[in-house]
């Protein structure tokens, strides 16, 4: 695996540590005065200080709306649930709630959407044939 750096913005550092490090679970890496770097499952991302209003397009998935600028993360089948249940934990709303999409088809996923505390929309899922991820 390749690694992929992302950067996006967030309105608050200790915010974004605290939600992206104790709640997602991602290890802190370097940080300046105004970004925080984090692990997030063996990529780096940036998260840079910014207040500018966070596009809200959204785009069809199957039978989804989903917001259209979004990043998140492809788990394991047994990680992927066990951080729906730790987001639950720490009462983490979604705006797409847990379930299975294309149920029977080529790229059978699970799938949900969170938001982080600055409005940046994350989306984690998971194939139960990681195989056939890119399969169609």
């Amino acid at each position: 695996m390749i690694p992929f750096h992302m950067a996006f913005a967030i309105d608050d550092k200790e915010t974004a540590r605290h939600f992206y490090g104790s709640v997602i679970g991602c290890k802190v890496g370097r940080e300046a005065e105004n970004w925080i770097d984090f692990d997030f499952f063996g990529h780096q991302i940036s998260a840079h200080l910014n207040k500018d209003p966070k596009p809200s397009a959204t785009s069809k998935v199957g039978n989804d709306l989903v917001p259209l600028h979004h990043f998140g993360a492809v788990l394991p089948w047994e990680e992927w649930n066990a951080l729906i249940e730790r987001l639950r934990s720490n009462s983490c709303a979604f705006i797409l709630e847990p379930h299975i999409r294309f149920q029977g088809e080529p790229g059978e996923q699970g799938t949900f959407f969170i938001k982080d505390p600055a409005g940046n929309a994350l989306e984690f899922k998971s194939f139960r044939h990681p195989e056939g991820m890119f399969d169609h």
